[in-house]
């Protein structure tokens, strides 16, 4: 299943999948949680030696743990140092309570994936703006926990909505600011305050987003810029062999476009969002 999602919750438009409960957007963390059915928690046990070892039978191993969530047994990760600590699912849905409670922002969707492995929640800003009266800008906060003991936690701005492993990996794998919490850290409230820092979660960021977008969207560039500009980056000797040539501005690039450079301009022509103003 290229979802794996084992449960989820999500506010708005039904997820391609058609799994999860559908909820309002007035949720508090902790109703989220429950709705998500994220509401378990996970514990460290220790490995121990098979009972047929001929020195240490079924002795625990000191300093080799595994990571159990509570709730039904299952091993979520087979194996963590003695140092590592658990960040549980109720500490991450904590984290948006401060941007609900102030009404700056929604709980949007959440969940969990890989069999509990991996649990996330995201909340959009409930104000947005809009970029030529139709280009609707929304910022969404991602924030996930690795319950495997793979990897670390990570908070994040993200344009995707997540709603299954496919999307959370497009997230994840976008650029942008982002947070990473290691399991040696105590998730507490410095690191919480330290993660709205890193991610510049305010109003004040937004507004100043807002303004450089706006001032962006007036300006309109002509489909010879966009061919020099792809020129410049993947055909660069194109141009130089027309400076040579003294050849008219006028005169398209794109005639001349290597596969790579082809390619490339007509993603930005005919990608998803291209036929916005903005």
């Amino acid at each position: 299943m290229s979802h794996e999602v084992e449960t989820m919750a999500f506010a708005g438009e039904t997820p391609w999948h058609g799994l999860g409960n559908p909820i309002s957007n007035d949720l508090t963390p902790e109703q989220m949680m429950e709705a998500s059915g994220c509401n378990w928690e996970v514990a460290l046990n220790n490995n121990c030696y098979p009972a047929d070892h001929p020195h240490h039978a079924s002795e625990a191993i000191q300093g080799s743990n595994f990571i159990e969530r509570t709730s039904d047994g299952a091993i979520l990760g087979h194996y963590v140092a003695g140092d590592y600590k658990p960040v549980q699912n109720a500490e991450l849905f904590n984290f948006f309570e401060e941007f609900i409670n102030d009404n700056k922002m929604y709980l949007h969707t959440a969940g969990s994936l890989f069999g509990g492995r991996k649990v996330w929640c995201m909340a959009s800003t409930k104000e947005g703006f809009t970029l030529d009266g139709d280009d609707e800008i929304v910022n969404n906060l991602l924030f996930t926990i690795d319950h495997s003991g793979k990897c670390a936690n990570s908070a994040l701005n993200t344009p995707v909505r997540v709603v299954c492993a496919n999307t959370m990996s497009l997230a994840l794998n976008s650029e942008g600011k982002r947070f990473r919490v290691l399991h040696l850290q105590t998730f507490d409230d410095d690191i919480m305050k330290a993660a709205e820092e890193a991610l510049g979660i305010s109003d004040t960021k937004m507004t100043e987003f807002q303004e450089q977008a706006t001032l962006l969207s007036t300006k309109r560039a002509k489909p010879f810029d966009v061919q020099k500009f792809v020129a410049e980056l993947f055909q660069p000797q194109l141009l130089i062999e027309r400076a040579k040539q003294d050849i008219s501005d006028n005169v398209p690039f794109a005639d001349e476009f290597s596969r790579t450079a082809e390619q490339v301009y007509s993603a930005i022509e005919t990608s998803p969002g291209a036929e916005l103003k903005s």
